[in-house]
């Protein structure tokens, strides 16, 4: 679309006067988002309350504040990471030195999902910043309170040539990757995923995916039950399971499958009442597509515990699901809702096994006390990151990369990795101009014994 082409000229023209790569203007623009966020906390609850029905204390500990602490960390340290750093110099090429320059990609293009519409808009669009990058922000049209909040905020603080919003749905996606950016940062289903690296490689766009999949929650007989049911339902019901970490299904050793299956139940009762679907602070399904298709995975299933809905309020209860084995339905996607299946295992060889027939999870949590078994479950899966004895926690710090691997998505964020997924490593070698060393030069007779000496 034209627009998008005018656009894109303008934020090119803006980027090659240099502004944005100054530090001191990365940092200036860093602030006015933070301030602007503080100021406007109750806004952005209201309209997270108005997409997902996410109370205030939900809204806060899982999209503004890891906002705000995001920005605070990368204020405290990006001028360290934007400085060059010298490196190492082999023998050979004396006598001259090396550097890593880090520079911007130009103009890149933040696409984000609606489940936590704010958190996973604005972390990516702060390390896009904080690297000296323009950027175009494409929201979920999903979820349209916090789209609409996050494009007057933006349009507030920065002019369209630095930072522009785009509105709208599946159509503005389409002719957004028709265009060519210089690096894409995608978060959403695998699906989306595979067609936004397809669009990207026309112009061999480099990307960030950040996907999902089916997570497992791995609890043996060594674990400590009570806590690990509290936790997995905590984590679990989370955003009411529209969390791309969310524990997918658990594998529970079979000798404690009907303790953890009763705690569990008491917990859900303990955190949402006996009436979730009555309950203020349990969030909703984001549409009644959504809502349907989580319905449909219900369908023959053995229920435990929950099972009600309520389509006015798209809202549908914890639910327990018994007797589940890796053909039933629940099992043939990731759920994204609040439906929580139950398998078993014998011993751990069997979990690994299982799991790595697999394709490779967002995440795995594994409750134990066993370190040896801890042990062979981190050597011998591989997922993009999780917890021992926790779950979701492990993306709440700005210490550690988030992302997945294989199916689960390429690439990784936050804290530093932030500045690293945004930033290009230019490596530049300084040669001395005093002496020029005759060997690398023809003729080549007899020099061959000296270089095999020195390399």
């Amino acid at each position: 679309m034209a627009e998008y082409k005018n656009m894109l000229h303008a934020q090119r023209a803006y980027f090659g006067k240099g502004e944005c790569k100054d530090v001191n203007f990365r940092i200036a623009q860093l602030k006015k988002l933070y301030q602007w966020i503080c100021e406007h906390e109750q806004e952005i609850m209201d309209a997270l309350y108005q997409d997902l029905n996410k109370s205030p204390f939900e809204a806060y500990a899982t999209e503004i504040g890891i906002v705000k602490e995001e920005i605070k960390y990368t204020l405290k340290h990006l001028r360290k990471w934007a400085a060059p750093k010298r490196v190492r110099t082999p023998i050979t090429q004396f006598p001259s030195k090396s550097f890593i320059y880090p520079e911007p990609y130009g103009v890149v293009l933040i696409m984000s999902p609606w489940n936590y519409p704010f958190q996973l808009t604005i972390a990516p669009l702060a390390g896009a910043m904080c690297a000296g990058n323009c950027a175009v922000v494409k929201p979920s049209a999903y979820s349209p309170a916090t789209a609409r909040l996050m494009a007057g905020m933006i349009k507030e603080l920065f002019s369209e040539e630095y930072i522009a919003v785009v509105e709208g749905g599946r159509e503005a996606n389409q002719a957004l990757l028709d265009e060519k950016f210089d690096y894409i940062f995608f978060t959403g289903s695998v699906n989306v995923g595979k067609y936004v690296m397809e669009k990207a490689s026309a112009h061999l766009t480099p990307v960030s995916l950040e996907l999902g999949g089916k997570s497992p929650c791995i609890v043996d007989e060594t674990a400590d039950i009570k806590l690990a049911a509290r936790r997995i339902v905590w984590g679990k019901f989370l955003n009411s399971g529209q969390t791309c970490v969310a524990p997918d299904y658990i594998l529970v050793q079979r000798s404690v499958k009907d303790k953890l299956i009763k705690q569990i139940g008491k917990c859900i009762r303990k955190m949402y009442g006996r009436d979730a679907l009555a309950n203020e602070e349990y969030p909703k399904m984001i549409n009644e597509k959504h809502f349907d298709r989580v319905l449909g995975l219900m369908e023959g299933a053995h229920i435990v515990s929950g099972g009600e809905s309520d389509r006015a309020r798209l809202k549908i209860a914890p639910t327990i699901l018994d007797q589940v084995n890796w053909e039933s339905a629940v099992m043939q996607e990731e759920i994204f809702g609040p439906l929580l299946p139950v398998l078993t295992f014998y011993d751990i060889k069997e979990v690994i096994q299982m799991v790595n027939a697999r394709p490779e999870p967002l995440a795995l949590y594994y409750f134990t006390k066993d370190k040896r078994r801890e042990g062979k479950v981190l050597k011998h899966i591989s997922y993009g990151g999780g917890c021992i004895n926790d779950t979701v926690v492990h993306l709440a710090t700005s210490y550690m990369p988030f992302g997945g691997v294989g199916n689960s998505g390429m690439g990784g964020y936050h804290g530093k990795d932030s500045f690293d997924t945004f930033t290009h490593r230019k490596s530049i070698m300084k040669k001395s101009l005093l002496i020029d060393v005759p060997i690398r030069y023809a003729p080549f007779k007899n020099k061959l014994a000296l270089l095999k000496k020195i390399q």
